[in-house]
């Protein structure tokens, strides 16, 4: 039971760690909740805008599935960095 115990506690402080190197990128995760309302937006701006999100989610799903070693992911982190 001690095993899993540091097993545990090793996973999350590899996930704390991610998560603080994911936050250094792309900033604190927040939500806000404003009523307004929608503008249009161009075209290229609103798919840029996916696109990263969806750099941004390839990299948190890998740090995720490999307990946040980063080095496994670095391919991932990269092109989140370039998408900006």
């Amino acid at each position: 039971i001690a095993g899993m115990v540091g097993q545990g506690m090793a996973w999350g402080t590899g996930s704390a760690i991610a998560n603080r190197a994911v936050d250094s990128v792309a900033g604190p995760r927040q939500i806000e909740h404003v009523q307004s309302q929608p503008q249009a937006e161009p075209m290229q701006s609103s798919y840029a805008g996916e696109t990263c999100a969806n750099q941004q989610k390839a990299f948190l799903d890998c740090m995720e599935v490999n307990s946040g070693e980063m080095s496994r992911c670095q391919y991932y982190f990269d092109a989140m960095q370039h998408c900006k």
